[in-house]
């Protein structure tokens, strides 16, 4: 049985069709994560175009991420990257756990700061109330992917000094053990360059850029309770949200 579907007569480019010939066969499962790829003279024969054809479409998906090349060994597909859901509520370890990945948190300080303007408001406490701030380097199969700062009253902090935030997620200690009932988070996405400090938490040259995530989390009771900025490495780590388009008898030209 032919794996792949065959070439088309038309104005796309022969490296882009052959392109996503692979990563048809990428995506369905066809080839799994870690799976050798035909060698390039294989793939020039299967699609009858030039080698130098082939090199452009493998180099565009290991661009993307999609495969890696292995010096002396051929081309593989790579493992995909860890990944969360953000239209679900939920802390990162147990996001990551419920996928199978392995989570370590190091926990570079647990403080009590007066916080400052942005994080005040967002806590909805008057300008240099003290406030408890803890930094995390959240690690994903022994892979650095987040540097987190985050943001909670003191009556909360305090009691998080004597509990296990490396193995255990913030979320679910407030849930679970203070019987703390979180409704919704508030999610604010941009990017930034990696300075010489989120640098080397993440392994990562200086200018890198990353994604900068701000996150409020509220109570059932309209408190909000958890603030955090969130700085994330996108060559290893990615965000998924699904958009469902809203449907109306209203012709919005009118």
């Amino acid at each position: 049985m032919t794996l792949f579907r065959a070439l088309e007569t038309s104005a796309a480019p022969l490296y882009s069709q052959v392109r996503e010939r692979l990563r048809e066969r990428i995506v369905d499962g066809t080839y799994e994560p870690e799976a050798r790829l035909p060698a390039e003279s294989e793939i020039s024969a299967i699609f009858s175009v030039s080698r130098i054809t082939v090199r452009q479409a493998l180099a565009d998906l290991q661009h993307e991420g999609l495969i890696v090349k292995v010096p002396g060994k051929g081309t593989f597909v790579a493992q995909p990257k860890p990944s969360q859901d953000l239209a679900r509520l939920e802390g990162f370890g147990e996001a990551m756990s419920r996928r199978g990945h392995t989570v370590v948190n190091r926990v570079l300080s647990h403080l009590t700061v007066p916080a400052e303007s942005h994080v005040a408001s967002q806590l909805h406490v008057p300008a240099s109330a003290r406030v408890t701030e803890i930094r995390r380097v959240r690690h994903v199969d022994d892979a650095p992917v987040s540097y987190e700062i985050t943001y909670l009253p003191t009556r909360i902090g305090d009691r998080l000094r004597g509990e296990n935030l490396a193995e255990r997620d913030i979320f679910l200690i407030l849930e679970t053990d203070y019987g703390l009932s979180l409704s919704h988070a508030d999610i604010q996405i941009g990017a930034i360059a990696a300075d010489a400090g989120l640098a080397a938490a993440l392994h990562v040259a200086p200018g890198t850029a990353l994604l900068r995530i701000e996150r409020l989390t509220w109570t059932a009771d309209g408190i909000p309770l958890d603030f955090e900025y969130l700085y994330v490495r996108g060559d290893a780590f990615q965000y998924t949200l699904r958009l469902p388009r809203r449907t109306s008898t209203t012709n919005p030209g009118n």
